[in-house]
């Protein structure tokens, strides 16, 4: 081994404390890009490669009736590679061991022959017996949450009459992956699931007979999906077409897009912040270790060692350090990876969901890791390049020597020693200083980073389930029905409150921009469905015009006071100019609003609704959910405590695993910023110190003086860093504000407080490691030092 290779190995002994704080920053920002872009190739690889193999359609088409005929014109569209007729309808359920109304959705299979398009994967049982009408295939997410079985039966409502089915098979579906309620943000598997039928026993039971109201279709490589769905929607028109939309607004493919897209933005966040950090913190030690060995440098290059090989010694220093901290973050982050996909597959339901580690995101992990490393370092490498060995040989110039704040207050009698020397300490080394109060409010800033998506989260779910749905229970019907049925409604059993609701299908346009948006039709003066912008203060719904989300109103490209072209795409399927009246800055999907009457005559029809909102006294809900399930038209029934029951079951449990996985990560990164700071005062300032413990100074005034410094650096720190997590908040805020989920900047006094406590409790457990260190000072040693 080269002499230069044995001091770089002594350096990194000598600084060993150092080295594994900066390596753990290393391995927390590694172990956090391998996580976020492993997640994300697998994620994206599971989704194409079950796409792919069981052949998820291209456009989706919902009809009231077509004839089989039809099929074979939609076939002949330029373009179409594919086509699926079936039948889809929603049933009302009676499951065993629950008590309230589940609701289901049967999709038909062709009766001696696999689907074209959206094939089943078996999990479990068999396949359907052809021409069977008692048997159905489940799907997995229901049967798991209702922890039913192969051949176990439930009753459902089909057409009217109710019918026992029997559980042949369980299955997935490319279709279902986010499987949720239509209309619905969050999965409730207990309560809603999709069932497979023999195409004729449903067709005989619905009065479909040679006729479908579902397409499906594939498209050829190349082909326009704009140019089909309107050839499509030629065709379906005539036969009660709802307008055709393509893969991208599917909404179970539309959810897990949203999932890829969020992870390849906080991907990028995260990991960024941390290397950041660390490559702060290699410039801020190898700055001081070049420092203290200038008489080292310039021997060196008196002794013949050219520049360029100086400047390796110290840059090896760096890889060494990063090198542990591959070390600790490649594992961990797959092992984090191997976690976060045991939640996903929670939530997404894929035959299979493998985590993949590749060759090509620990190669990029790497580069990245010593790239930053290396920038982080050169400034430094460079000055030690540079020096010259004759100004190597002499000591750095003293330092400007001069009365402090209090002095020239003249305060300085009044304050003891100590404190005019910490004082002096900080005053005197203005850069020293300002770059540890930044390195210690990065780590303040990554804690407020890691927690206040929790407090966001929990905003929304507040502000939803609180101020926006303030029913407890809403029903869909199964079509358009006379207002008289709110008043039948509001004589059920247990109904406090009932107010009537308009849905209406549309594709909204603005110029070449258009978009697929139900209208929502409530009262003017509704209590029981709030109109609640972000900030949490409702706005009132004019009886005229229309209010859209804010969302939508930046996809469209329009203002309050412009109009929009409404196609109805249903019932005479009127197109209307729409005055927008007011956005609203909502929280998930886009939206829009008008009052109830205004929206009838819109459609010009009489006063019709499709679903109600209700409050329900809870001591009588029980017979409410018996006479529900019997009412056959009632294609549905939410209820609100079940969707808060199943965000607290999923997302609410995979978001507390990500609080803990960052809140770790904060803290490694906290204690390493904190300890290194004091570390390096230590080392600058051990033979002054030395110096005073040998006239007199006791072991607790010394570490007074130590410790004083790092506490009001502390301090000075903890608010600057509080700002700028605030500030990388709000980007991260800017970054995920993507078309399906929006999140507020919401940070909580707790998450303000948490930070501060953990980087104040680092700081202490820091200091308390100094001073021990400090205790064991050789004052012989560091006093034979030359000047």
């Amino acid at each position: 081994m080269s002499a230069l290779n044995r001091k770089t190995l002594r350096d990194l002994w000598q600084m060993k404390g150092q080295a594994v704080a900066i390596a753990l920053v290393i391995g927390c920002g590694v172990a956090l890009f391998v996580l976020s872009r492993s997640l994300l190739y697998s994620l994206e690889l599971t989704q194409n490669t079950y796409y792919q193999r069981y052949h998820f359609a291209d456009v989706f088409a919902t009809l009231k009736r077509a004839p089989d005929v039809l099929a074979d014109r939609i076939a002949q569209i330029p373009g179409v590679s594919r086509l699926e007729r079936r039948i889809v309808v929603g049933v009302n359920l009676t499951v065993p061991g629950l008590a309230e109304p589940a609701m289901g959705r049967l999709v038909s299979l062709p009766d001696t022959r696999k689907p074209a398009l959206n094939q089943l994967f078996l999990r479990r049982g068999r396949w359907l017996t052809p021409r069977r009408d008692d048997e159905v295939l489940a799907s997995e997410a229901f049967a798991d949450a209702n922890q039913m079985h192969v051949g176990d039966s439930f009753l459902a409502v089909i057409n009217g009459r109710q019918k026992r089915l029997k559980i042949a098979g369980i299955v997935l579906s490319p279709e279902y992956i986010y499987e949720i309620k239509p209309g619905d943000m969050l999965p409730d598997n207990r309560h809603f699931g999709v069932f497979w039928m023999n195409h004729e026993a449903l067709s005989i039971a619905y009065n479909l007979e040679g006729a479908f109201n579902d397409v499906t279709l594939s498209l050829m490589r190349g082909a326009s999906t704009a140019e089909v769905i309107q050839r499509l929607d030629e065709l379906i028109e005539p036969y009660g077409g709802l307008g055709a939309y393509a893969r991208k607004d599917q909404p179970s493919h539309m959810f897990v897009d949203n999932e890829i897209e969020q992870n390849r933005q906080l991907g990028l966040i995260m990991p960024t912040v941390f290397l950041g950090v660390a490559a702060f913190l290699l410039n801020v030690v190898l700055s001081r270790i070049i420092n203290l060995q200038r008489e080292e440098i310039a021997a060196l290059k008196a002794f013949g060692y050219s520049k360029w090989e100086v400047g390796w010694h110290y840059l090896k220093l760096v890889l060494l350090i990063v090198g542990v901290g591959m070390l600790v973050g490649l594992p961990g982050g797959a092992w984090f990876g191997h976690e976060v996909t045991g939640m996903y597959a929670k939530l997404f339901h894929f035959p299979e969901f493998k985590y993949h580690l590749t060759y090509d995101v620990a190669l990029t992990a790497t580069l990245v890791s010593v790239a930053a490393a290396t920038l982080g370092a050169w400034g430094a490498i460079a000055r030690a390049v540079r020096l010259p060995p004759a100004e190597a040989m002499r000591p750095e110039p003293p330092t400007n020597y001069g009365p402090t704040v209090l002095e020239r207050l003249q305060l300085g009698h009044w304050t003891p020693p100590v404190v005019r020397m910490i004082l002096r300490q900080l005053e005197r080394h203005p850069l020293k200083t300002s770059l540890s109060v930044l390195a210690i409010s990065l780590a303040v800033a990554i804690v407020v980073l890691g927690n206040f998506m929790e407090d966001s989260l929990n905003y929304v779910i507040n502000a939803q389930f609180r101020l926006v749905q303030r029913y407890d229970m809403s029903l869909v019907t199964t079509e358009p029905v006379s207002r008289r049925a709110v008043h039948e409604v509001a004589s059920m059993p247990g109904v406090l409150t009932v107010e009537p609701t308009r849905s209406v299908a549309t594709r909204m346009r603005a110029g070449p921009r258009s978009r697929r948006v139900s209208i929502l039709g409530i009262p003017t003066d509704s209590n029981l469905y709030g109109l609640v912008n972000v900030d949490g203060h409702r706005i009132s719904l004019p009886p005229d015009g229309m209010v859209i989300s804010r969302k939508l109103a930046e996809i469209l490209e329009i203002r309050v006071g412009d109009s929009v072209q409404v196609e109805v795409l249903e019932g005479k399927k009127p197109v209307r100019e729409v005055v927008v009246v007011g956005t609203l800055q909502d929280f998930t999907g886009v939206s829009s609003y008008m009052n109830i009457d205004a929206l009838s005559r819109l459609m010009r029809e009489g006063p019709v609704v499709t679903g109600v909102h209700l409050l329900v006294d809870p001591l009588e809900q029980e017979p409410l959910y018996r006479l529900l399930k019997d009412v056959p038209q009632v294609a549905g029934v939410t209820i609100k405590q079940h969707a808060i029951d199943s965000f607290e079951k999923t997302v609410g449990e995979n978001m507390m695993v990500m609080k803990q996985i960052n809140l770790l990560f904060a803290c490694v990164i906290a204690i390493g910023v904190v300890y290194n700071s004091a570390r390096i005062s230590l080392s600058e300032r051990s033979r002054e110190l030395a110096t005073l413990r040998v006239i007199g100074f006791t072991r607790g005034e010394i570490s007074a003086i130590l410790l004083g410094e790092l506490a009001i650096v502390t301090l000075l720190a903890v608010p600057l860093g509080l700002w700028f997590g605030y500030l990388v908040a709000a980007l991260t805020v800017s970054t995920l504000d993507l078309e399906l989920f929006r999140f507020p900047l919401v940070i909580e006094r707790t998450t303000y407080g948490l930070a501060s406590a953990v980087v104040i409790t680092a700081s202490v457990a820091s200091g308390l490691l100094v001073r021990r260190r400090l205790d064991q000072l050789d004052l012989i040693g560091v006093l034979k030092s030359r000047e």
